[in-house]
């Protein structure tokens, strides 16, 4: 989170660490990891509330959430920034407006978790076999609207992260993290390599639709530069393709199955995890608030070293007032 959302905007950081839309870096896997996560967390809130609750009142509560996180995004990512003069505002097309203040740029992590949310919500307590048909046919349904026009409508948009479509692929990592808490629950002894064996088929899977580019030629694998122009195959976080996310969505599963490992087998822990795992909301938004004070004075031609120096910073100074909230029982939660 600190690093592709802070280091990602200075030029002497190397490209793995940053976003380029055409390929998939190490930046582009951090935000699924997010989405593998909310689904885990989603999935036990509503089998709990169905239980306590039962289906309906578990679902308007869940909804509920997801409408939250929604409007939160829409008010916290700045909507219609060009704007800026009367003549924009009161020159602007209906459509260009509704497009502009609505569909483009409030489209980021929480709105898209939001709606992702809704999105899943009828199936997230249910069946294994109905999760992955729906993940399935939510990535196929997007292929569709892709090849049907919507790929080069986002790009004409200049949308970022699938945009107002995004959802119906950020489904994948939400799935996988709901199938992963399944795994842990059920206590199985082969627990931690059928995640692997899951996130390997899910990734080569994923890499194996990147392949139908330009027809069905070799693509680049993941974390190298491409070495043909792109399509919707793609691995694009820009256009939320599903090559990507069923990618990252495989890497999720990978790299959880070794904190299992490390964590609930061995016992091990890492503070800064805990502590802002704990109150995650709260430091994403405090991160991005400290992380855009520091950015006035970390020019994008700044050498790494200055740049990590400003990194390292924001981390540590987020990391410290999440810690003074959790101290005083201070949660940010919907």
């Amino acid at each position: 989170m600190f690093l592709v959302n802070f280091l990602d905007n200075y030029r002497a950081t190397p490209a793995i660490l940053r976003h380029h839309h055409t390929w998939c870096s190490f930046a582009d896997t951090v935000m699924p990891h997010f989405f593998f996560a909310v689904g885990m967390a989603l999935r036990l809130v509503m089998l709990r509330e169905e239980a306590n609750h039962g289906t309906a009142p578990a679902l308007s509560r869940g909804a509920r959430r997801g409408l939250g996180l929604m409007l939160l995004g829409v008010i916290w990512y700045h909507p219609g920034r060009r704007y800026a003069t009367w003549a924009n505002l009161t020159g602007a097309a209906p459509e260009d407006f509704l497009r502009d203040v609505f569909l483009t740029n409030v489209f980021q992590a929480l709105t898209h978790i939001g709606a992702t949310t809704l999105w899943v919500l009828p199936v997230i307590t249910r069946s294994a076999r109905m999760r992955i048909t729906f993940a399935l046919g939510s990535g196929a349904l997007h292929l569709w609207l892709s090849h049907a026009g919507w790929y080069e409508t986002l790009h004409r948009w200049d949308v970022i992260d699938g945009g107002p479509l995004g959802f119906l692929t950020w489904t994948l990592p939400v799935i996988f993290g709901s199938l992963a808490l399944d795994v842990v629950r059920s206590g199985a002894t082969g627990g931690i390599r059928l995640l692997l064996v899951g996130g390997a088929a899910a990734m080569i899977a994923g890499y194996g639709l990147s392949c139908l580019t330009q027809g069905g030629a070799l693509a680049a694998p993941p974390f190298f530069p491409p070495w043909h122009g792109p399509d919707l195959w793609t691995m694009s976080q820009r256009a939320g393709s599903v090559s990507y996310l069923l990618f990252s969505a495989g890497l999720s599963l990978a790299v959880y199955a070794g904190f299992v490992a490390a964590c609930d087998r061995r016992g091990q822990r890492l503070t800064l995890f805990s502590d802002l795992g704990k109150n995650a909301l709260a430091a994403y938004l405090i991160h991005m608030v400290l992380m855009g004070f520091l950015s006035r004075i970390g020019p994008k031609d700044s050498p790494l070293w200055y740049a990590l120096t400003l990194t390292g910073l924001g981390c540590l100074a987020s990391w410290a007032a999440v810690r003074w909230l959790n101290a005083r029982n201070l949660f940010l939660r919907l």
